[in-house]
């Protein structure tokens, strides 16, 4: 599903997104940066990550990750220091009102493959 997609399913606000077309195959949802350092690993690349969590530390895990792609639930704004860190490093940086669940759903529901 291209990231142009998943920003229209989620209704989100992009905050940094240098490639519309991006390709995403694979969504997890955390807010637990140790738990997607462990189950994210082998799919950075091509993941979504759905998370709470709007902290420099989403930022640092996906780079170590290789993640491109970063999607805010319920409402959270990031601040500029995290624009500023996505940018840098390239990332994709959307965020949707939708709870964790709904937006899980909407992604699950139009065949994006859960990770784990």
């Amino acid at each position: 599903m291209k990231i142009k997609e998943i920003i229209e399913l989620t209704q989100a606000t992009v905050y940094n997104c240098p490639n519309y077309e991006f390709e995403v195959y694979y969504t997890f949802a955390s807010d637990l940066m140790s738990d997607v350092l462990i189950h994210g690993s082998n799919y950075g690349d091509i993941a979504l990550l759905v998370t709470g969590l709007a902290n420099p530390q989403v930022i640092r895990t996906a780079e170590v990750l290789d993640l491109k792609a970063i999607l805010l639930v319920r409402g959270k704004k990031p601040s500029d220091e995290l624009i500023r860190l996505a940018k840098e490093n390239n990332i994709i940086l959307l965020s949707t009102e939708f709870g964790m669940y709904k937006t899980c759903g909407e992604l699950y529901k139009h065949d994006l493959k859960p990770l784990f």
